[in-house]
Order: C-alpha cells, then structure tokens, then sequence
C-alpha cells in the first residue's frame, strides 16, 4: 500500500460523485412525461436510499 491508494480512492469516489451529479441535472432537465417514462422519480427515490446507507455505514466520503 503506497500514499497514492487513498488519494486514488478519493478521487475514484469524486468521479463517481460528479458522474452521478451531472446524470441527475441532465435527467431532471428531460420534460417531466419523459422523467415518467424512464422512471426517474422512482429511481431518484432509490439513490437516495442507497447514499443514505453508504453515509451510515461510513463508506461515503465527507
């Protein structure tokens, strides 16, 4: 294990984070009968969940 493994890490979960941003603005950006179509309440609902038990767990970064 070398210094670069936590920075690597850190910055992997900063990708992952502003990929998911910009899914979620180009997505809510889709007219509303389009949201509907593809189910985006449903699943915005689930990411939610889903971020809430990283952040309990502790595996979501600060």
């Amino acid at each position: 294990m070398s210094i670069f493994s936590p920075i690597r890490s850190i910055v992997t979960r900063y990708g992952a984070h502003r990929r998911r941003h910009n899914t979620e603005r180009i997505i809510r950006g889709l007219p509303s009968d389009v949201q509907k179509d593809i189910g985006w309440p449903d699943i915005a609902d689930g990411l939610a969940r889903a971020d809430d038990r990283l952040r309990a767990n502790g595996s979501w970064h600060r």
